[in-house]
Formats: structure tokens, C-alpha cells, sequence
């Protein structure tokens, strides 16, 4: 078993930071936390280690309850977001410092960090102080402090957020190899969507302290539950009823449509099934063109084509176009984002 979270609530002062969250996480799979400032994720994560202490429900921590345990008792590794290495420790120092603490004898300590040196690619750099690593290798020296102990759960805060963007990326890549190799139950916050669907084996999407869904990447994005997972889970054009991109059999009154950049077809020529637009901006991003469209009701939508369709279509500003949408979803008005 993993964790279980069972009706957990936690209130600080009149702010309801986690509210009655049910939640399943399988042993041995690698879970993001995801949602905006204030949705609860970090006080989730929180919890989970034992920092601080439901108001309600119960935390069960490889089938055992782990509600009242204290944060040592817990057997969790802890990642915070900068690091918190001991500036005076060299890295090898850093990584034994769980292991001395509980009395490990030193030939194991020093295999084991050995052995925690290679997996995170630090191998010869043992020596070296905090001060002497770039940003990203600091980082995997807090993964390896956090792993010497043999953790059953793995708790990693915003790990990546320090960094600059391209050091996150590289990480991502390198946790996702690393969690292959020793498969222990990880569960990771961050506000970053692309960062939580490249990672993660499954998202929790969070808002408000509320739980609003559970899946796979591809469930998550494919088929959100609510405006908000939309919204939140990549980009989305949110249309009113007025543009006549609704499908005739399809348009409640009541209702936006949520409709993903890549989910719009420009064509050069009325088909019956389209409507007209402008082009208004054609931004160039490299990989793929982002071109922003004008209504006739004067919403302005934005649609992402590769480049090989844009070279068709031979697009410029203020022509005059056809669209029509695939893949779009219908939401209430009255569902509040």
C-alpha cells in the first residue's frame, strides 16, 4: 500500500487550506501535486510528511496510520524547494548526515554513499561543498540526502522552482529515470503543468483545497471534469455562445465553449460548416505558429498550428478566414472557475 488520505481537513485561522480530501495514492507510483497559490497542494504535502497536523480525517502511510506519528517516525524523504544543504558539509557529509544520525555503522555509510553518488551523477564530486555545485547539482544532492535513508515515501516541495528553465527541464527528465530505478512512492508539488505531465504517472489537480480530479496525464487533458482542470491543464480559448462555433444540435444557451489552440482548423474558404474570422497576429515560436483570430462578434481566440499547415494556408495579418472547431466541450456558466 501507499498513502491514503481519508477525509482530511486543515484550517489555519478563518483560511481553509484543505477541505475533506479523499485521496489514493498506489505504492510505488510517482503522483504531482498541481494547482495554483493557494489551492492546498503544499499544505497536502504538508500533512503527508507529518509538518503539520489535520483538523480532521486520518493519513495511512504503507498501511499504517500515521495520523498522530511524529515527521521521524514516519520513515519520509523530504525535498524542499532550495535545497536546505549544510553549507559546511561537503556533499558526502550531506548525503551520511541521516545515516550518522542513526548510527549507521561507517562502512555502510560510506557505501551507501557511494553507491546514492552515482545514481544521482555525482560520482568524483564528493569532496566539493554546496557553494562549489551549480543550482541543478545541489538539487540532486538534496534527492540523494533524501533517498540515504531508504525512505517508503518520497516528498518533494516545489523542487524544481528555483531553477532556470532549462535546469528544469533537464531534471525532469533525470527524476523521471530516477524514480525507474528505485520505484519508491513519490509525490511532488508544483504549479507547473508541463513539468507535472512530463514527470508524474498520475495528476491530482487541486483548487481551493479541494480535489477536483484524479487521472493520467492524457485522462486529464483529454477529458477534464470541470472549467477549471480545462483552464488550468494547458491552454484554452473559453468562447460565448454568440460566436456560432457551438455545433447547431450542441449550443445551450447557458453554456461556454472551452476549445484548445490545437483544436482549431483554418481553411482558406467557407465549407457550410465553419465560421468566418480575421487574422489578426501571427506570432512565430519556433516549433509551431500561434495565430490570434478575430470574430465577428469581436472575441479574439488563438489557434496553434505546425508549421507545415501554416506554409499551406500562406497566412497573413488581416486575411480574411474560415474556422471551425474539433474536440471542443461545453461547460455550464453558472460552474465557477
Amino acid at each position: 500500500m501507499g498513502i491514503q488520505i481519508q477525509n482530511v481537513s486543515k484550517r489555519f485561522g478563518s483560511f481553509q487550506a484543505v477541505h475533506q480530501i479523499d485521496l489514493e495514492i498506489a505504492s510505488g507510483s510517482l503522483v504531482a501535486l498541481l494547482g495554483p497559490s493557494g489551492s492546498g497542494k503544499s499544505t497536502l504535502l504538508r500533512l503527508i510528511a507529518g509538518l503539520e497536523s489535520p483538523d480532521t480525517g486520518r493519513i495511512v502511510l504503507t498501511g499504517k496510520d500515521a495520523t498522530n506519528q511524529s515527521v521521524q517516525d514516519r520513515n519520509i524523504g523530504f525535498v524542499f524547494q532550495h535545497y536546505a544543504l549544510f553549507k559546511h558539509m561537503s556533499v558526502r557529509k550531506n548525503i551520511a548526515f541521516g545515516l550518522e544520525l542513526k548510527k549507521t555503522p561507517k562502512d555502510k555509510v560510506e557505501a551507501r554513499v557511494d553507491q546514492l553518488l552515482e545514481l544521482v551523477q555525482l560520482g568524483g564530486l564528493g569532496h566539493r561543498y554546496p557553494s562549489q555545485l551549480s543550482g541543478g547539482q545541489r538539487q540532486r544532492v538534496a534527492l540523494a540526502r533524501a533517498l540515504a535513508v531508504e525512505p517508503e515515501v518520497l516528498l518533494l516541495d516545489e523542487p524544481f522552482g528555483a531553477l532556470d528553465a532549462k535546469v528544469r527541464k533537464d531534471l525532469r527528465a533525470w527524476l523521471r529515470r530516477l524514480h525507474e530505478e528505485v520505484h519508491v512512492t513519490t509525490v511532488f508539488v508544483t504549479h507547473d503543468q508541463e513539468e507535472a505531465m512530463e514527470v508524474a504517472d498520475e495528476l491530482v489537480v487541486m483548487n481551493h483545497g479541494k480535489v477536483e480530479q484524479v487521472g493520467s496525464p492524457p485522462e486529464i487533458y483529454d477529458n477534464p471534469a470541470s472549467p477549471f482542470v480545462m483552464s488550468f491543464i494547458g491552454p484554452v480559448n473559453v468562447v460565448s455562445n454568440a460566436s456560432g462555433l457551438f455545433p447547431k444540435q450542441d449550443a445551450p444557451p447557458e453554456s461556454n465553449l472551452f476549445l484548445r489552440p490545437h483544436d482549431i482548423e483554418i481553411a482558406a474558404s467557407a465549407n457550410g460548416t465553419t465560421v468566418p474570422a480575421k487574422v489578426e497576429r501571427i506570432i512565430h515560436l519556433g516549433w509551431e505558429i500561434q495565430v490570434e483570430l478575430g470574430l465577428n462578434d469581436g472575441q479574439i481566440i488563438t489557434a496553434h498550428l505546425s508549421r507545415e499547415t501554416y506554409d499551406l494556408l500562406d497566412l497573413r495579418p488581416q486575411q480574411q478566414v474560415h474556422i471551425s472547431p474539433k474536440g471542443a466541450k461545453t461547460f455550464p456558466l453558472f460552474y465557477s472557475i
